[in-house]
């Protein structure tokens, strides 16, 4: 019966350390025959070095050392088969807590892999690298007053008519170094809907597909190609599974669907701004993650898993400066711009409520596809929440609009922002609570929209999140909105103002 391998091991040592060559053939060692010459063991070395036996058993030195260095070499097989097999010893239980453990933000393991840790830790393969990980939000909304047109919300479309609960969000994501200069970056999500469907939900959709090449060891240059999130707008690119509000402000939002396109990007991100990016997301401090000091990039234009329609790039740029102050508060400062044409989606429509209904010029329904200029200029001031915090953005800039007729889609001027106070409230036993209020403001064109419509948003918002846990996170909102309404309509008036309040909640699980 073959004995037990920490036994194994202690038997092994023991017989390495004797020359017992019974235990040699328990290690599956063949038994070494005697080497004796002349009535000595190797007589040049008996002669030069008096301090050795003359007739030493049961083999020579060199054999007895050969010997040695094998079982050494079983002793560190099996120990590292003891290692790989530790959960085996323990209860399922015992395994599934310690990984529930461990479970956060996913956005905080984004950021700890995309930042360089001197002296690194030893090689891996591959699939070591790589991390499975996510987010799902679950939603319901109550509208309490309304007035006007018709209930909405762009950020979420259970803010309307017969519709209560809702999967707003169900990320899976994947991710790692898969070499030393190349790290991947895979995020998919389950709660998409299908376009001009009325009735179909809840499909899987790409929401990044990237990958980062690495120019030097330490992270600082990186180039990304993929679909992934545009470098414009600090809000836009903090992760949904870490903003307070339950949704982004559609002042900074309505700049590209999604939030993402697909293009390639680099970035410059020196190491004392990657451990400041860092340090934010780690401490809870909601941080936007890591887009680099400096960025510039080319992407199609049409933004998220939308086929592009035009040859026309979109260009961007953005600058964004991290500091930490004497007495230990964050703060960030970034400038961010981007200039393009955007071709517009179509919808028949009654200008102004008057018949007959028909498509606006400018929109690719119309025959115009070349596009109409897409540019923007915006500012962003943060100042983290240690308690207290401060979020602030403004962006002006022309867009694709419908005229005041409601006949065409033109070149029109836009202007809006937001501005959040937040504080964060750590208990001893009960999560961590982060009031707050936010005031948005936007006049201009919705081009992610059909036709294009050119709308005005006065909204304001209190409630708080509460981190329950790492993995469990809950939400709450009064909004209260005065707005338009997106919806083409081919009949009656398309575009209305909807002005009323909502009672928002969210529960998040982070896996």
């Amino acid at each position: 019966m073959p004995l037990p391998t920490r036994c194994r091991v202690l038997v092994l040592a023991i017989s390495a350390t004797l020359g017992i060559s019974g235990f040699a053939q328990e290690s599956s060692l063949p038994p070494e025959p005697p080497a004796v010459t002349e009535g000595k063991v190797r007589l040049d070395e008996s002669e030069t070095n008096p301090s050795l036996p003359a007739n030493p058993a049961p083999g020579s030195y060199d054999e007895l050392l050969k010997r040695l260095e094998k079982n050494e070499q079983e002793i560190a097989r099996l120990n590292s088969e003891l290692s790989s097999n530790v959960d085996n010893d323990r209860s399922f239980r015992d395994v599934f807590e310690e990984r529930w453990s461990k479970v956060q933000d996913p956005s905080i393991t984004t950021v700890d892999e995309q930042t360089y840790t001197p002296g690194g830790s030893k090689p891996k393969q591959w699939y070591d690298r790589l991390s499975i990980r996510g987010y799902a939000q679950f939603r319901y909304n109550f509208v309490v007053d309304e007035d006007g047109a018709p209930a909405q919300l762009i950020g979420d479309r259970s803010v309307s008519d017969d519709q209560s609960f809702l999967i707003r969000r169900a990320r899976l994501i994947i991710s790692g170094d898969v070499s030393e200069n190349l790290y991947v970056y895979l995020q998919t999500d389950f709660a998409s809907t299908v376009p001009d469907s009325d009735d179909s939900t809840y499909y899987a959709q790409i929401r990044d597909w990237y990958g980062d090449l690495y120019f030097d060891e330490d992270k600082v240059h990186r180039v990304r190609i993929g679909q992934s999130k545009v470098p414009y707008g600090w809000e836009d690119l903090q992760s949904s599974s870490n903003r307070a509000p339950l949704d982004r402000s559609d002042s900074i939002n309505s700049a590209t669907r999604n939030e993402r396109d697909l293009g390639v990007v680099y970035y410059w991100t020196p190491e004392g701004a990657q451990d400041l990016f860092k340090e934010v997301l780690d401490r809870g401090l909601k941080g936007s993650g890591n887009y680099g000091v400096f960025g510039i990039g080319a992407f199609n234009g049409q933004g998220g898993s939308t086929l592009e329609e035009n040859d026309n790039l979109h260009l961007y740029t953005r600058l964004s400066v991290p500091h930490k102050l004497d007495n230990g508060q964050i703060l960030e400062m970034g400038v961010q711009a981007y200039t393009g044409k955007y071709v517009v989606g179509s919808a028949p429509i009654r200008p102004l409520g008057v018949p007959p209904a028909m498509i606006p010029a400018g929109t690719i329904g119309a025959g115009d596809d070349g596009g109409i200029v897409d540019q923007r200029l915006a500012g962003t001031f943060v100042w983290y929440p240690q308690p207290w915090g401060l979020q602030a953005e403004w962006n002006i800039g022309n867009g694709p609009g419908l005229n005041d007729e409601q006949t065409a889609v033109v070149k029109r001027s836009l202007t809006g922002g937001y501005v959040m106070a937040l504080y964060r409230l750590e208990t001893e036993s009960h999560g961590t609570i982060f009031p707050f209020g936010r005031y948005t403001y936007y006049q201009g064109g919705l081009k992610n929209f059909a036709n294009a419509p050119y709308g005005t948003i006065n909204e304001w918002e209190l409630g708080f999140e509460w981190q329950i846990n790492p993995q469990m996170e809950f939400s709450t909102q009064y909004t209260i909105a005065d707005r338009t309404n997106v919806s083409a309509r081919s009949s009656g008036t398309s575009y209305g103002q909807f002005r009323g309040d909502i009672i928002r909640c969210q529960f998040q699980i982070n896996y």
